[in-house]
C-alpha cells in the first residue's frame, strides 16, 4: 500500500499572490488566513496577495508562508487526502508538526512570527550571508569549510546542492576556496541573515523560551526533524529540536532518504513554488512527486491520490 508524505517549503518559497486563489475558493482557507490576520494584527491578505516590501523581510515572511501553507494543507485534508508522515524544510517544519497534530495552526503562526523577529534581530544587517554550492559532494564541502572559521553548512538539500552560512567575509572566502576545489557554481543567496549557523545560537535559546509557553499535543502521525533527519514520534522531543534547529544544519536529503527507506513512495509538496519537488528529482526518481501551489493543483492531486 502506498505511503504518502506531506512536505512543506522553507523561507525563499514566498511570492506575492500566494494563496489568493485558495482564499477566493475555500471557506476553510479563508478561516486560516483571516485568523492569522486577527492573531498577529497583520493584514495577511495584503501581505500575501499584493506586491509589497514586507513579504521578503524575515519577521513577516515566516508567518506569511506558514499561514498560506497550512491553509492549503487544511483544504487537502478537507478533501480527504491524509499523509502517513510529514516533513518541512527549516521553517516548513512548523507546518509539518501542525499537520502531524502536534501543534495548533494558531500556535504555529504566532510562534513563527516570534521566530522570524528573533532571527532577523540575531545578527546586524549585512554581517552574515549564505551561498548555494552546486556540483560538489557534502563531504568535499565539509573538508573546505572546516578549514575556515565562521562558516558552516546550513542545508544538505540534495545531491549537488549544499548551502553554506556564516559571517559575510567567511562565506566569501569559503566561496572562493570551493570554486578552486571544483564547485561548478557558488551563488550568494538573497537572505537577511546567516540562517542555520552557530551565529543564531542565542536566537535559538530565546526561541526555546518562547516555546515553553506553547502547548503541544501528542502526534497523530510522525514527522521528520531537520536536526537529525529522523522520525519524531514523541512530542516531548519537539521543543528542544525546534530550538536547536535555528542554529543547526538542515538535513533535508537525509530526511527524504529516511522516508523512502520507510516505504514512502508518494510526496506532496504543499506551498508556493516547486523547490522541494526540484530537490526530489535529484534525490530519487523512483517516487511520485506532486505539488500543490494553486487551486487547480488540488483537484489533480486529490483525484489521483484519493
Amino acid at each position: 500500500m502506498s505511503k504518502i508524505a506531506f512536505m512543506f517549503p522553507g523561507q525563499g518559497a514566498q511570492k506575492a499572490g500566494m494563496g489568493r486563489d485558495f482564499y477566493e475558493q475555500s471557506e476553510t482557507a479563508r478561516k486560516v488566513i483571516d485568523k492569522a490576520t486577527e492573531l498577529l494584527d497583520i493584514d495577511m491578505k495584503a501581505l500575501c496577495f499584493e506586491e509589497n516590501d514586507k513579504l521578503d523581510q524575515t519577521e513577516y515572511t515566516q508567518a506569511a508562508l506558514v499561514t498560506v501553507c497550512l491553509a492549503m494543507e487544511h483544504v487537502l485534508r478537507e478533501r480527504g487526502l491524509d499523509p502517513d508522515v510529514t516533513a518541512g524544510l527549516s521553517l516548513g517544519e512548523y507546518c509539518a508538526i501542525a499537520s502531524a497534530g502536534g501543534m495548533t495552526t494558531e500556535d504555529a503562526v504566532t510562534t513563527v512570527r516570534k521566530r522570524g523577529i528573533l532571527m532577523q534581530n540575531a545578527v546586524p544587517g549585512g554581517r552574515g550571508s549564505m551561498a548555494a554550492v552546486l556540483g560538489m559532494t557534502g563531504e568535499a564541502i565539509e573538508k573546505v569549510v572546516d578549514e575556515i572559521d565562521g562558516v558552516t553548512i546550513a542545508n544538505y538539500n540534495c545531491p549537488g546542492q549544499i548551502v553554506i552560512t556564516g559571517w559575510k567575509e567567511s562565506v566569501e572566502k569559503a566561496s572562493e576556496a570551493l570554486k578552486e576545489a571544483g564547485a561548478k557554481r557558488v551563488m550568494p543567496l538573497n537572505v537577511s541573515g546567516p540562517f542555520h549557523s552557530p551565529m543564531l545560537k542565542e536566537a535559538g535559546e530565546e526561541l526555546g523560551r518562547v516555546l515553553e509557553n506553547v502547548e503541544l499535543s501528542p502526534l497523530e502521525i510522525p514527522y521528520v526533524t531537520n536536526v537529525t533527519a529522523e522520525y519524531v514520534r514523541d512530542i516531548s522531543e519537539t521543543k528542544k529540536l525546534l530550538a536547536e534547529q535555528v542554529a543547526s544544519s538542515v538535513r533535508w536529503q537525509q530526511s527524504v532518504e529516511n522516508m523512502i527507506a520507510d516505504g514512502v513512495d508518494t510526496f506532496v509538496e504543499i506551498g508556493p513554488g516547486r523547490t522541494l519537488a526540484g530537490f526530489m528529482r535529484k534525490i530519487s526518481r523512483d517516487v511520485k512527486v506532486y505539488n500543490v501551489s494553486t487551486w487547480e493543483d488540488v483537484d489533480k492531486v486529490v483525484s489521483e491520490l484519493c
